[in-house]
Formats: structure tokens, C-alpha cells, sequence
């Protein structure tokens, strides 16, 4: 069911993008297969006009690449910077064609659906922009609420507990090893051309 409402809104925009129908072309009859870590694996493959989602329920099926990760690590791989250093980090693998990978993202990225967009057709353009103002305020409220907290927590723990360094002292005590390793490497130089004098 819910295979089927995401194959119906990436298939939506396909038409609106020259790059993505291209794409869609030049990946018809591939597959790639996404595993959800606990919670399913979909097999997505193009038509060529269209895509396909499948959930797969048995045996998994050959896919020419498959990428494996949790569900939040998964939708990092929407983001340029993000997908990188899921990757890097082993939140993300892919196995297989990794071009081919490469591909079926940009596409995905190229058919992302507008959320507000997709709203107003159910509830109305006003109602729909008015969700999707507090939706934006909510997640930056979110993001602000998680800033501070890991802030407060990190401050918590260097100050209160000791358990981590400040940064100032840290910088400091970073300073004073470099100033001791450059005296040495200088003692050193100096030891060096008094034993050449010898």
C-alpha cells in the first residue's frame, strides 16, 4: 500500500523533468534493491516511462545494487553532503553497481515530491501552505531545541562533571604542546651540530 502511494507520487513527476525521464530511460529493466535494516527491503526498477516499487515479502530477488541501512540513515543519502559521511561512517553500504546507485539517487532527488504541493491537492492551496509554514517552524523549533540540549549536556559534562575538557583549555594545552615540540625539534637541531663539531 505504501509502496504503491510513493511509486504513484515518483511517477507523478516524472514527466516534469527532462533529466529524470532521461535517466528513467537509461536505467529501464535495472534494478535496485534498498534494505530498510528491520523493516523491509524494495526493489525499485524503471520502465523506462515509469517506475516500478516492489515490496518484497520472500526470498529477495537479484538487484544489480542493493544499499542497506536504517531508515534514518537512508534518507541522509538525500542530502550531498550528508550521503558522503553516512557512507563513510558504515551507516550506509552499497553493494554492487555503485554507479548504478548513483544513478537511481539523482533520479530520486530529481522526483522528490513537493510535500505542500502534494497537500493542496487533497486540502486546498491556503490550508496546505499554512501546514507547511508550521511544519518549518516545528522542525527549526526542533533543531534549535537539539542544538541547545547537545550544547547544555556538552558544557554539563566539561564544567560540572569533568568529565570532558573545555575547548579553551584544550586549545590552550593544544598551543603548549605544539610550543614544546618546536623547542625540541630545536634543542634537537642544536645537539645535532654540536656532535658535528666533535
Amino acid at each position: 500500500m505504501l509502496t504503491q502511494a510513493i511509486e504513484n507520487l515518483l511517477n507523478r513527476g516524472l514527466p516534469d523533468s527532462p533529466r529524470a525521464r532521461e535517466l528513467a530511460v537509461q536505467l529501464a529493466g535495472r534494478r535496485l534493491a534498498i534494505d530498510i535494516r528491520g523493516v523491509a527491503r524494495v526493489l525499485i526498477q524503471s520502465k523506462g516511462d515509469s517506475l516500478s516499487l516492489t515490496h518484497e515479502r520472500g526470498a529477495p530477488e537479484p538487484a544489480e545494487a542493493e544499499v542497506r541501512g536504517g531508515p534514518i540513515a537512508l534518507m541522509a543519502l538525500a542530502g550531498a553532503e550528508d550521503a558522503q559521511a553516512a557512507i563513510r561512517r558504515g551507516d550506509v553500504s552499497i553493494e554492487g553497481d555503485t554507479d548504478l546507485a548513483e544513478r537511481y539517487r539523482e533520479l530520486a532527488l530529481l522526483l522528490r515530491p513537493d510535500i505542500e504541493e502534494e497537500m493542496s491537492r487533497l486540502i486546498g492551496d491556503a490550508p496546505a501552505h499554512r501546514i507547511g509554514q508550521l511544519a518549518k517552524m516545528a522542525l527549526e523549533w526542533g533543531r534549535r531545541v537539539a542544538d541547545t540540549g547537545v550544547r547544555n549536556t556538552a558544557e554539563y559534562l566539561a564544567h560540572e562533571r569533568g568529565d570532558l575538557v573545555p575547548r579553551a583549555e584544550a586549545e590552550q594545552f593544544l598551543r603548549g604542546v605544539d610550543t614544546l615540540r618546536e623547542a625540541l625539534d630545536r634543542l634537537d637541531a642544536r645537539v645535532g651540530i654540536l656532535e658535528q663539531r666533535e
